[in-house]
């Protein structure tokens, strides 16, 4: 490809290999299946930040700082072999979120947002190094044809707040850079932009996402024809629950706030419970009686907030007490409270639900656990969060955020709202949600003490 540069002079320095892995081909290396599940954690653990920073409307700088702190946080390799787990997890998610066309679409663009940020802190010479790899076919503007046009390139230049005195372009078909032809930051004639070195990113991404999109494609191929088949009892288990993993804290035994007794309950569902909750705690204290994917549900959300299993027992039997008698309690709830508590069976220590699995529920008639940002119409989710003392302009965005399917970050919202208190973490699990909820609480009772 030929590159021509206006009134500069080329130096043999300029010459570059950039060293952004294009995920071309899966690397031929041994991989320990702990290493294979846990390297796709991490990295899954950044692109559900990067999400989430799109999803709260992040500005661009924030962005690229977000997606610094959380490849730091994450993605460094205790041995220094921060490429090979790079290249390792992503061909492991790209497995993972193959499978379904709403699993490709998130997958590829979160991974496309990632590679723009890495390519961004690339130098101009090692994105030209990419350029060639991906051998495009953009012909190069001609120095009489640069003069041509230099009028037009200096508006648009200004338009945007560059220069043209000292720039490199390519003329490229309009319909491959639709970000900087959306933006009007290029000029367009007879269907080519011309593309300034310094907008290359857009191009380059452009290209990475098309050719991502194909392999994910031919990916889903294999994984239905051979792999799964020949990986059912090793890596199969592993790839199917890794696209709904919850990542954080397990919550199984309560840490900042130790223990909560019966008495407490009221007040801390009105004030520190998520809706989810909420909702569980007023239909059993209205019906008194939950189905069982509700028991459950509250159930394991109360003992991670701190509630001791002899007081639980007293609470669902006081609450289920006006259809339920106590011979009857005893026979058909108190083994799977008790068992919930890892008193029973085989003395499994159950964990509460994460706010992934509750919004994958999905409850039946009658039923009333599950997500309420998901499960609610829209009529009762407007009410259901009025009577939480939600107002209307948070209401509105909170309701923004269901119709595009961000659950977790309508809670956060609601979150905010209730507690006039910024949630930058994200809600990804109700007790983390109570949690929250307390320390501001507390904070602000010790300061008005």
């Amino acid at each position: 490809m030929e590159v021509v540069r206006s009134n500069r002079k080329s130096s043999s320095k300029d010459v570059a290999v950039s060293t952004l892995p294009l995920y071309r081909s899966a690397p031929s290396l041994e991989v320990r299946l702990e290493d294979f599940e846990l390297f796709a954690m991490d990295r899954l653990r950044v692109l559900k930040g990067i999400s989430d920073g799109l999803s709260r409307g992040k500005k661009p700088e924030e962005m690229e700082k977000l997606e610094k702190d959380l490849w730091k946080a994450n993605m460094k390799h205790p041995q220094g072999e921060d490429v090979n787990k790079d290249i390792i997890s992503h061909f492991v998610l790209r497995l993972v979120y193959c499978r379904t066309e709403e699993l490709r679409k998130w997958f590829l663009s979160m991974e496309t947002a990632l590679f723009r940020y890495h390519l961004g802190s690339q130098t101009s010479e090692a994105q030209r190094a990419l350029m060639s790899e991906f051998k495009l076919p953009y012909r190069a503007v001609s120095n009489a044809e640069l003069e041509s046009v230099k009028d037009k390139l200096v508006q648009v230049a200004r338009c945007i707040g560059s220069d043209t005195a000292d720039a490199i372009y390519y003329k490229v078909p309009f319909e491959e850079v639709p970000e900087l032809v959306a933006g009007r930051r290029v000029f367009i004639h007879k269907g080519y932009a011309y593309v300034a070195m310094h907008q290359v990113v857009s191009l380059i991404v452009t290209q990475f996402r098309s050719y991502l999109s194909k392999a994910l494609i031919l990916t889903n191929r294999k994984w239905t024809s051979t792999i799964r088949e020949q990986e059912k009892d090793r890596l199969a288990p592993i790839v199917e629950a890794l696209s709904t993993s919850y990542l954080g804290p397990d919550y199984s035994q309560p840490k900042e706030f130790a223990e909560i007794s019966i008495k407490d309950i009221d007040q801390l569902a009105k004030t520190s419970f998520p809706l989810c909750m909420r909702h569980l705690f007023e239909k059993v204290r209205e019906d008194h009686h939950l189905k069982h994917g509700g028991r459950m549900q509250l159930g394991l959300f109360l003992k991670g907030v701190g509630l001791k299993v002899d007081d639980a027992l007293a609470f669902w039997k006081a609450e289920f007490a006006p259809k339920v008698g106590a011979e009857r309690f005893d026979k058909e709830y108190a083994y799977n409270i008790r068992h919930n508590y890892g008193r029973e069976g085989k003395r499994t220590d159950y964990t509460p639900y994460s706010c992934q699995k509750i919004i994958s529920l999905t409850p039946g008639v009658g039923d009333h656990h599950g997500c309420p940002y998901r499960h609610f119409s829209e009529e009762n989710l407007r009410a259901a969060l009025a009577r939480m003392g939600v107002g209307n302009r948070a209401v509105e965005d909170v309701m923004d955020k269901v119709r595009n399917r961000h659950y977790q970050l309508a809670c956060t919202l609601t979150f905010e709202a209730v507690h006039g208190s910024s949630c930058d973490a994200g809600i990804n699990h109700p007790n983390q949600y109570f949690i929250d909820s307390q320390k501001i609480l507390q904070s602000k009772n010790g300061s008005e003490a």
